[in-house]
């Protein structure tokens, strides 16, 4: 198990030193801005969305590790998912990284899963995807995790 734990942390420092998906995205037709008061972790999220399916994902902004790679490892998974789809991926998601029971297959997130033994950390993992939730629901507001 050991040696399971390691590869996820590398994966997730990957994520963080080499963020998939950071930048701008001209074009986009969704976007939210998160902020995460415990630990200062500030994400604006875009998203290219056309008859319900998502194009494209793009972040910026700055935070911890965890933050970050959850982020990049998001926008990820989001590509050609439809947003009910994205919908049931981020209830397992939240699910998962609390430590309860989900049923929907992580793949590449299963990395976070670990973030359930750190509960202060959970919230810097489950910025990214408040603030996808908000980029769907087309809010106007900043989501804030507090």
């Amino acid at each position: 198990m050991s040696d399971l734990r390691d590869l996820y942390q590398e994966v997730i420092f990957d994520h963080n030193r080499h963020p998939r998906n950071f930048g701008p995205l001209p074009g986009a037709n969704r976007h939210a801005d998160g902020f995460n008061a415990l630990c200062g972790d500030k994400l604006s999220l875009n998203l290219k969305v056309e008859d319900g399916i998502i194009q494209e994902a793009r972040f910026e902004g700055s935070g911890c590790a965890i933050s970050t790679a959850s982020a990049s490892l998001m926008t990820e998974a989001l590509k050609g998912r439809h947003e009910a789809e994205v919908a049931e991926l981020f209830e397992g998601f939240y699910h998962m990284v609390k430590g309860e029971p989900y049923t929907v297959e992580m793949g590449k997130l299963a990395v976070l899963a670990g973030v359930s033994e750190f509960p202060a950390r959970v919230k810097c993992a489950t910025l990214a995807w408040h603030t996808l939730n908000a980029a769907l629901h087309q809010a106007d507001q900043p989501v804030s995790t507090e």
